[in-house]
């Protein structure tokens, strides 16, 4: 995250290069953070376990993750905050409830699986818009794994290259009081 914090992804290096090649590769005299990404696919702003980093988005992605699901679907435009929202917590609240009554908890990790399949297809959208890296491992491994931090991840990457890194906009509505209300006899005129 720009201005919040020193953190640096370590560099990505895929499954079948070593950090031998990768060296190779990279010049001596250029930090990882400075590599030309015009060929090859972008570092996330910020890690997988990052959270902490915007105490806002990582409340509200540990509390009401379909909210924070929602918000990144919203953006990249497949489907509305209420409908992603809905679908997210049907697949991931109602399904666990479901799956842990009904089987006395022996099935309690399988939502996990329809919220990951589902998931992962947004991240892959993602990076595609961002032309980020299967970093730290698989889409629907992140999300099987790790939904939370990866649903935060990216909610801080949308905001990022959006250009909008220093406002949020998961601001929470203002509810004001209704004025004070007398009544007074209908013989009164």
């Amino acid at each position: 995250m720009k201005g919040q914090g020193s953190y640096v992804p370590p560099p990505y290096i895929p499954l079948g290069q070593s950090e031998v090649e990768e060296d190779g590769v990279r010049q001596s005299d250029e930090l990882p953070a400075q590599r030309q990404t015009s060929d090859g696919p972008e570092q996330w702003s910020s890690g997988i376990c990052a959270c902490c980093d915007d105490m806002q988005s990582c409340c509200i992605g540990l509390f009401c993750p379909c909210f924070l699901f929602a918000k990144n679907a919203e953006f990249l435009g497949s489907g509305t905050l209420i409908g992603s929202c809905t679908t997210h917590f049907i697949l991931c609240g109602l399904a666990n409830i479901l799956c842990c009554l009904l089987t006395d908890g022996i099935l309690l990790g399988l939502p996990g699986c329809f919220v990951a399949c589902y998931a992962c297809g947004y991240r892959r959208a993602l990076r595609t818009k961002y032309n980020l890296q299967e970093a730290p491992c698989g889409d629907l491994t992140t999300h099987l794994f790790c939904h939370l931090c990866a649903i935060c991840q990216e909610y801080r990457e949308i905001r990022d290259k959006s250009g909008n890194s220093n406002q949020s906009d998961l601001k929470l509505a203002v509810v004001t009081a209704p004025p004070v209300q007398t009544m007074g006899s209908g013989s009164e005129k």
